[in-house]
């Protein structure tokens, strides 16, 4: 029965805390749905920034700085989308979904806000073109 009512009280104070947070901008479902996709997705920033750094600066600037930057992406990827999943239901300071505004939010932490986006949509496999055309 002790058992019952902590799972009772744990489960009002997390709808009392999520519904709280319901009213300010952003989606908090969104918020966790991009940390469990920058978990499960952030080693593809191994690939994409020696890609990226290859097309700015040239191969030896991809082979060796783009590496580099690659595995500092993937870190910070892993670590915001651990913050993204244990934060979820609380805005966090900063992270608007514009830019350029200031205050709380469930907005991204770090940008581009998820690992694939249009500019990395190798062989159509995340974007169909026709949307892409669509949405344009």
């Amino acid at each position: 029965m002790k058992f019952g009512k902590q799972m009772v009280l744990a489960g009002v104070l997390m709808v009392a805390l999520f519904g709280a947070n319901v009213a300010t901008a952003g989606d908090p479902i969104e918020k966790l749905g991009r940390g469990v996709a920058n978990v499960a997705f952030g080693p593809l920033e191994l690939l994409m920034k020696p890609y990226d750094v290859a097309h700015e600066k040239g191969n030896v600037a991809g082979l060796t700085y783009g590496v580099l930057k690659g595995v500092a992406y993937t870190i910070a990827r892993e670590v915001v989308g651990v913050v993204d999943i244990v934060t979820f239901p609380m805005p966090l300071p900063g992270c608007t979904d514009d830019p350029m505004d200031a205050g709380w939010g469930y907005g991204p932490i770090m940008r581009p806000a998820w690992v694939v986006d249009v500019e990395h949509n190798a062989f159509n496999f995340f974007y169909n073109d026709q949307a892409i055309v669509d949405a344009q």
